[in-house]
């Protein structure tokens, strides 16, 4: 009995998605220890898929100790705020051409190879950009990569890192309001030169200093990564710590020489604002190796040790307990965060899933002997407890 696009349906559906909910929680540092929930997601009509939950931002004051016959203090209450954010929606896209397909008719095998290409290169991919999503993004805007750090022209564009570009990525070159710059929209990258230069298929004029490198159409629609969420200043969930004085993180920009003094102030500092205290500090490469150093040089013993929940790290001890220090490749450089993975969440409605409403996972492109299959998720990073983390963020790096 010949395939047909139901049976191909049926190997997209039952082979593929089943690997991709499998792999999309392996081989990742950052992003596979945090919590997935669907608690607190709805739709309304107007901010489409979000997530709500309340927040305490202060104690009853309602306490007072009296002399006899004194009057009591006025009773008091918990002081609640309402914590919303909209769910960012996510897609995968992958296109095969009629010939492609043709083969399952002819050749089972042959087929199956080439869809393994497609469907393991997308997982990779989606696995990939989640994590690099999962640290954020420059000046907390989502969807920014890097920052232009020379006025240029032309095809080669200098900034602040290349780490989170690849050649072949399709960006867009913008201002701060995410208004492109003259030639700036959809361009690819051609070359990675250096750690801070890369190329590009087509000439922008007039990139200055501070415009923002982003993937084309991102600019302020992927969900928030740690940079955002663990930070002092700036609203997060409606909610701004200008107003609502708990509502931050503790941040330490100043710290140049790494001593443990100054990852512990960090921690003490946790506990002054009332957070739960830190379960991992997740750093980057830079950061591991000048802790690693600093270890030595203090004759400490520094081998990767195993800690529970399956961590694999350096030891840093604090307040008599051993957290997991965990480098992260996608971990900006010079960076530390120290996070509370309880009070960190990834809220979805759903996991990565085909599109399937109408029964086919294939779709055939119009006027082309072509077919597509989408696969989406619609999701959001954030916290219940802002107070609860920490950064480091200007730590000069051992070499």
């Amino acid at each position: 009995m010949s395939a047909t696009l139901t049976t191909v349906n049926a190997i997209l559906k039952e082979i593929y998605e089943g690997n991709i909910n499998d792999q999309l929680n392996d081989e990742r540092v950052t992003i596979k220890r945090l919590e997935r929930t669907a608690e607190g997601t709805g739709t309304n009509a107007v901010g489409g898929k979000y997530v709500t939950f309340p927040v305490r931002v202060t104690r009853n004051a309602g306490i007072s100790y009296r002399a006899e016959s004194t009057q009591l203090a006025p009773a008091g209450r918990q002081g609640l705020k309402a914590a919303q954010e909209t769910l960012r929606y996510g897609y995968g896209r992958v296109h095969l051409t009629g010939q492609l397909i043709d083969l399952a008719d002819s050749d089972r095998q042959a087929f199956s190879s080439a869809m393994d290409i497609e469907m393991d290169g997308l997982k990779d991919d989606i696995r990939r950009d989640e994590n690099q999503i999962a640290y954020g993004h420059i000046d907390g805007i989502p969807g920014t990569r890097a920052e232009a750090t020379a006025a240029s022209t032309g095809t080669t564009i200098t900034v602040d890192t290349t780490q989170l570009l690849e050649e072949g990525m399709v960006i867009d070159i913008t201002n701060g309001s995410g208004t492109a710059v003259s030639g700036g929209t959809g361009v690819t990258i051609t070359g990675i030169t250096s750690d801070t230069v890369f190329t590009v298929s087509a000439a922008v004029a007039g990139t200055i200093i501070g415009s923002y490198i982003s993937r084309t159409g991102n600019f302020n629609n992927e969900p928030y990564g740690l940079n955002k969420i663990v930070d002092s200043t700036g609203a997060l969930h409606q909610l701004d710590p200008t107003t609502t004085s708990k509502w931050k993180s503790v941040e330490d920009s100043v710290t140049t020489t790494l001593t443990e003094m100054a990852m512990g102030k960090v921690m003490d500092d946790i506990r002054r604002a009332g957070g739960n205290l830190p379960t991992v500090v997740f750093t980057s490469l830079g950061f591991r190796r000048t802790y690693q150093n600093l270890m030595m040089s203090l004759r400490r013993y520094n081998d990767p040790k195993s800690f529970a929940g399956g961590l694999i790290g350096l030891s840093f001890m604090y307040g008599g307990k051993d957290l997991p220090l965990v480098d992260d490749v996608d971990c900006p450089a010079k960076h530390a965060f120290f996070i509370s993975e309880p009070d960190i969440k990834i809220w979805r409605d759903k996991e990565w899933h085909w599109q399937d409403k109408d029964g086919s996972v294939l779709k055939w492109v119009r006027d082309y002997d072509a077919w597509e299959a989408l696969m989406k998720q619609y999701w959001q990073m954030g916290t219940h407890q802002r107070n609860s983390h920490g950064k480091m963020t200007n730590v000069t790096e051992t070499v």
